[in-house]
């Protein structure tokens, strides 16, 4: 029972922190400033479903990806611990990270952002991709499954209630407040990171000892 509650923590606090909506929502009203309000909506609930959909899709596919190209577990988790680690470092000092849209791409992108940059690469950046993958790896039981999907949705869920309310988050929180956030979250980031990094060493060491 204790195992499996860490585990959902683990899942809501890593996507949350991933996805990050928090850092994605200044750039979103940035982006669509020039849309009226019900578009705004539109497009919001449009990226949500499509960052959703994307990350599902990767969560029960990723183990066949790692059978077709020959990849290990141990080494993903590596690999995505340093891309955490890197992404964390980003906003432990209040900026976006390389994944996030550049703001001289903004109006080129003003017509129809939901897909691209918005749901992709914005909400689900390679970061929440490679989480969905190793943690699907992880939930060796139906359960842990079903907490994984539900931890899913309901930071997909929060994203776009974010989106959907960014005017007034902005209002309330302010600049200052944004960055105290992405600091905070940058933060357990970094932590995640650590963790990901070693419990994929670990076992590739007690190989190379063993052989």
């Amino acid at each position: 029972m204790t195992d499996t509650l860490t585990f959902g923590l683990l899942c809501l606090t890593s996507f949350f922190t991933l996805i990050n909506p928090l850092s994605t929502m200044p750039i979103f009203m940035t982006m669509t400033a020039e849309l009226s309000e019900h578009e705004r909506n539109n497009t919001a609930r449009k990226a949500s479903v499509i960052a959703l959909a994307t990350i599902v899709l990767f969560a029960l596919t990723g183990q066949l990806l790692f059978k077709f190209f020959g990849i290990s577990v141990n080494s993903f988790r590596i690999v995505g611990g340093v891309i955490f680690f890197i992404m964390g470092m980003d906003m432990l000092q209040a900026r976006l990270g390389q994944v996030k849209i550049k703001d001289s791409e903004v109006k080129s992108y003003v017509n129809d952002i939901s897909i691209t940059p918005l749901a992709i690469p914005m909400i689900c950046g390679p970061g929440a991709i490679t989480n969905a993958i190793v943690l699907m790896e992880d939930a060796n039981n139906i359960l842990k499954k079903i907490i994984l999907f539900s931890a899913i949705f309901i930071i997909m869920l929060i994203t776009w209630i974010i989106l959907y309310s960014s005017s007034k988050i902005i209002r309330v929180l302010g600049q200052t407040g944004i960055n105290v956030m992405m600091r905070l979250m940058g933060l357990i980031m970094m932590v995640i990171a650590v963790e990901f990094f070693f419990s994929g060493l670990k076992p590739i060491i007690m190989e190379m000892v063993k052989g």
